[in-house]
């Protein structure tokens, strides 16, 4: 039994031997298998690789890359660089090629495709850009300086109009309180001049007052004899007042010493009325009170206004009550333009503020 037993478990070990072999026989076919069909792959591979550089290298000896360029559907060249291109015209647009050109307005820009020529076509980038630059409508940037509103002359800067403004403040130009700066964007430039053309066309030399003086006849009393109670003495007499305004110093002793009437304050060229009907008994420039006229009434009264910029009665004449007889100022020895108004009565001089303001 045993040696049966023994004989058939060395049947059993040679099987599993031979079929273990043929097993790994089978996979070492099948992996030089594997290897032919790589080698051949590789080769097959190297071969379309080589035959697409070959033929890429035959294109690109033949052939190069570029872009084909139109605007509003029609060809207009071959642009080699389409990004340099492209930044050209932006830089274009924003601001111009020329002096004074603000920027541009261009409503198609170009189209690009990529495309193969030949090497023989040469690009035209730069005729590309002029094409472009011809369909543009150039904004131009300068300020104009107005007079009343309306533009009178131009100039290139901001800083030029400003200069040109204050020069003419400084010289004291009759329009400097109307002049203005305006900029302006516009497709047509107009002629720009300097700052200092620019003053020397709209300068306007100022116009000086010229104070009228009259003939004077009779006497003036410029005394400082004064009613010092402040009393108010009946006249008899109606004023009204001979210009609207403020009382800046008032009758009576002050640090400067005794005023013999009252000031208001009035604009130069303000006009200046009679207080009461009367006859001019002075008209004419008098030290300190400036350009004066008196005008003298019934039972020894008489009105003084001084200080004045223009007078336009005559001693002798007649004058109404309200009648215009002069223009405020500031001639004489005066501070600032106002008018001085003095009441006397027999050359005492009175506190106007008793009779009227």
């Amino acid at each position: 039994m045993i040696n049966i037993y023994n004989c058939i478990i060395r049947k059993v070990n040679i099987k599993f031997k031979y079929k273990k072999s043929k097993g790994v026989l089978k996979i070492i076919s099948n992996i030089k298998r594997l290897f032919i069909y790589l080698r051949t792959s590789v080769k097959l591979i190297s071969l379309i690789v080589i035959g697409g550089l070959l033929i890429a290298g035959l294109v690109t000896f033949v052939y190069k890359p570029i872009y084909h360029v139109s605007l509003n559907g029609e060809f207009i060249g071959y642009a080699e660089n389409r990004f340099s291109l492209q930044d050209k015209i932006k830089e274009y647009i924003d601001h111009g090629d020329g002096e004074n050109m603000a920027f541009v307005n261009i409503d198609t820009l170009p189209e690009y495709k990529m495309c193969m020529l030949k090497k023989g076509i040469v690009p035209n980038d730069d005729e590309i850009f002029e094409i472009v630059k011809s369909t543009g409508t150039p904004y131009y940037k300068f300020y104009a300086i107005t007079e009343d509103g309306e533009e009178k002359i131009y100039v290139a800067t901001f800083e030029d109009a400003e200069k040109a403004v204050n020069s003419l403040k400084d010289k004291k130009s009759t329009n400097k309180e109307k002049l203005g700066i305006l900029e302006k964007y516009e497709t047509q430039m107009q002629t720009i001049v300097t700052s200092e053309e620019a003053v020397s066309k709209l300068y306007v030399e100022p116009v000086v007052k010229k104070t009228t003086t009259v003939a004077s006849t009779g006497s003036v009393n410029t005394s400082r004899n004064l009613n010092k109670t402040s009393q108010k003495i009946p006249l008899g007499i109606s004023f009204i007042q001979p210009v609207s305004g403020v009382i800046t110093s008032r009758f009576g002793s002050r640090s400067l010493g005794t005023h013999s009437g009252i000031d208001i304050g009035v604009p130069t060229g303000t006009p200046v009325k009679a207080a009461a009907s009367g006859t001019v008994t002075y008209s004419g420039y008098q030290g300190s009170y400036g350009y004066l006229i008196v005008v003298t009434h019934a039972d020894g009264v008489q009105t003084y206004y001084a200080h004045n910029s223009k007078l336009l009665v005559s001693a002798g004449q007649t004058v109404a009550q309200g009648e215009v007889i002069s223009y405020s100022g500031s001639s004489g020895r005066s501070t600032g333009p106002h008018l001085h108004l003095e009441v006397r009565v027999n050359g005492v001089a009175q506190n106007p503020q008793n009779y009227l303001y």
